[in-house]
């Protein structure tokens, strides 16, 4: 079993001691989303870490489209709740890059991949998810490589 999992039970575990209803409804939804990946296909799997933090960063990508969604339609209380349980999760991701150490990766990946323009994006954004890890979302990271191939 991986370790980040095994953090996430017992973390669920203080929280519920400690009646901290937003954390404890956060993880437990976390820990629900990482039981159906491991469910998901034909047979059941262990997910590593790097797995497991996978599905944690397509949790919190959903937690801040819905809060920007209820703050454009003026739900203010809901989008509220969306950035408590994006706190929550974050706080088990890797530290977010910053815009220009993102592009000083992006550039490094995309050299050593030898893309030389658009019709290679998909080297280059291969290269650079690589060397990324996780620590940027796809878009911001695409949006970087569309820029880099372009200029």
């Amino acid at each position: 079993m991986s370790t980040l999992k095994d953090q996430l039970k017992s973390d669920l575990t203080a929280a519920m001691r400690e009646r901290d209803q937003v954390r404890s409804g956060s993880i437990r939804m976390a820990l629900t989303a990482v039981t159906n990946e491991e469910v998901a296909g034909k047979e059941h799997r262990e997910l590593s870490d790097d797995d497991v933090l996978k599905v944690l960063a397509k949790e919190a990508k959903k937690r801040r489209e819905a809060a920007e969604a209820y703050t454009g339609a003026g739900r203010a209380e809901l989008a509220a709740k969306e950035e408590a349980e994006l706190a929550v999760l974050e706080t088990y991701l890797p530290k977010q890059l910053g815009d220009d150490e993102l592009e000083s990766i992006v550039r490094e990946a995309v050299a050593a991949s030898g893309a030389t323009g658009m019709p290679q994006m998909g080297l280059a954004m291969k290269a650079a998810n690589t060397a990324v890890a996780g620590r940027a979302e796809g878009g911001r990271v695409a949006a970087v490589v569309r820029r880099v191939l372009a200029g």
